[in-house]
């Protein structure tokens, strides 16, 4: 798979001729049409031990990319530590008209508002139980419907569903794509929904730990709320976070656009949230850091805030699949240089950054 990251200076100027979305099924197609092959050993350093689960090294690739589960072997073999799959949602969900996938170039940015487009969850346990003993992390990102009637009950089919096959669960309360969904992030929803999801885990063979994924437009309040419904186990970890609804200092003709929007832009405002999570939680909570990360220096920027593991995907898009081995060779490169390993830089900075002010990079 390292040639693929020597070739992508070449491509790139081809995929980015196409749509967004285009290109992004191509990727897809490509990815499917070749053998993964085994995923690198990398620098034993940088394993990290997280919510029961032991991770070869902290970088993961975001929910988003490999939708329909098509690919994660494919991207567990670039490198990555692990790779979530989804948003997968009970019915196949054709997702909202396109355009829905933009490039902001200048900004090294994506606006998105695809609204959970999937193929269901038949197809992606289909493709999960093939590929079932390969090993490797892989996550699986759980929504509802659009027009579903009974939205916590479509996260609870999502436990019921996938837990003899996940790795872990993601559950995705905070995409900005589907009318709604963010109000199960408030105290009331968000308790009740913990409540039915671990209600329902309690009663599989298997209990994968279940992660939330929140917005990081939250207010402080809202941060407090939060840090309060999943203490006490209610989650085992937490995603900070989702793509924003702030427009601030975009520079890109695409930056009207209604949707989502991830990439560098993102980072100052998604790790100040992580920071300031961290604090709220004293630590007690593993967070997951995502956001921006488009170097070893943003990736080390989340772990310094509180992560204990980081995940990326818009930077994929400007850079290309060889960013994967470039940030885990930095990360490697820290460790040597400031002889701490990465649990002990975990936090350093949380204070500060919690503080940091605007949204750039």
């Amino acid at each position: 798979m390292r040639l693929a990251g020597l070739a992508f200076p070449l491509v790139r100027p081809l995929l980015h001729r196409l749509d967004a979305e285009t290109a992004h099924d191509l990727t897809i197609r490509a990815l499917k049409a070749f053998p993964a092959g085994a995923a690198p050993a990398g620098d034993s350093r940088l394993a990290v031990e997280a919510f029961g689960l032991r991770f070869r090294n902290p970088l993961g690739l975001a929910a988003g990319f490999d939708k329909n589960a098509e690919v994660p072997d494919a991207m567990l073999a670039l490198g990555f530590g692990f790779t979530e799959i989804g948003t997968v949602t009970p019915r196949p969900q054709a997702g909202n008209p396109r355009p829905r996938l933009f490039r902001l170039t200048e900004d090294e940015a994506v606006i998105n508002r695809m609204g959970f487009n999937n193929e269901g969850h038949q197809a992606a346990l289909a493709r999960l139980a093939a590929r079932a003993g390969r090993g490797g992390i892989v996550g699986v990102n759980i929504g509802a419907n659009k027009d579903s009637t009974d939205r916590i009950g479509d996260y609870v089919a999502g436990i019921e569903a996938f837990s003899h096959l996940a790795s872990y669960f993601t559950v995705n309360v905070s995409s900005p794509n589907t009318p709604g969904l963010r109000g199960l992030q408030s105290r009331a929803e968000l308790e009740q929904l913990l409540a039915r999801l671990n209600a329902a885990r309690a009663a599989q063979a298997k209990r994968p730990p279940m992660l939330l994924k929140i917005a990081p437009d939250l207010r402080q309040d809202e941060l407090e709320d939060i840090a309060a419904a999943c203490s006490g186990g209610a989650v085992d970890g937490i995603i900070v976070s989702n793509t924003t609804l702030s427009r601030e200092g975009l520079r890109s003709t695409h930056a009207a656009e209604q949707g989502g929007l991830s990439g560098k832009p993102l980072l100052t405002l998604s790790t100040r949230q992580l920071a300031r999570l961290h604090l709220l939680t004293g630590g007690a909570i593993a967070l997951i850091g995502v956001g921006g990360v488009h170097d070893a220096a943003s990736a080390l920027r989340k772990i310094r805030a509180g992560a204990s593991l980081v995940q990326l995907y818009s930077a994929l898009v400007y850079r290309g699949p060889g960013l994967v081995r470039e940030i885990l060779d930095g990360l490697s490169a820290e460790v040597s240089r400031g002889g701490a390993g990465l649990a002990e830089m975990r936090g350093a900075d949380a204070e500060a950054l919690a503080h940091q002010s605007g949204r750039g990079t």
